[in-house]
């Protein structure tokens, strides 16, 4: 049985760790590249090791962009009175590509999951109650996933952040259960919005 070249097996288990990218994937990938023109292969690699130095975390919301604040946080005709929390960055090119929130967004970084050691110091819940001293926000919306983690990291914020004076609620549960927001369509995720309701 042949067995592949020591750097591209290399490359096959680099391309593994990607996510979405299974053993199968990762092979056909690696094979195509080795077998691509040398300058294209240069460019791929120029472009990810761009991206990688140019892209960063927004200081305000944790959003992914180039500038410091982001185009949501410096954007003036978005509602400045309504954040939209939710667990990723990717979550943001989701719920804004739905087409109905106008409003400011921040980035949790992640859910509360004891059993993996994730407590309320390893998310930005400090950064979020900072920003409740400095804006003008008047209401929170959580669009965090409907799983047992994303529930209970609900439940905690909305106790957290019932004292702060500002109105806290969800997106309703039109959303599939145990899914993250990025396989949600443009429809399901605007009626989520539309159909929020208090926590507390």
């Amino acid at each position: 049985m042949a067995t592949l070249p020591e750097p591209i097996t290399s490359l096959v288990a680099a391309l593994s760790k990607l996510p979405g990218i299974g053993p199968r994937s990762a092979e056909r990938i690696a094979l195509h590249l080795v077998q691509t023109e040398s300058g294209s292969v240069k460019e791929l690699a120029r472009t990810l090791i761009e991206a990688r130095e140019k892209v960063v975390q927004c200081s305000i919301c944790g959003a992914l962009t180039e500038q410091q604040p982001c185009t949501i946080c410096s954007d003036s005709r978005r509602d400045s009175s309504l954040i939209c929390l939710v667990e990723r960055p990717v979550d943001i090119i989701s719920i804004d590509k739905s087409g109905t929130y106008r409003g400011k967004f921040h980035v949790l970084g992640g859910k509360l999951s004891p059993l993996n050691g994730i407590g309320p110091e390893d998310l930005r819940i400090a950064q979020l109650e900072e920003r409740l001293t400095k804006e003008p926000i008047q209401e929170i919306i959580v669009a965090l996933p409907s799983d047992v983690e994303g529930d209970a990291t609900s439940f905690y914020l909305a106790k957290q952040l019932s004292t702060k004076g500002v109105k806290i609620t969800r997106i309703a549960h039109g959303l599939p259960v145990g899914s993250g927001l990025e396989f949600a369509d443009e429809l399901t995720l605007s009626r989520a919005i539309e159909g929020r309701r208090a926590l507390s």
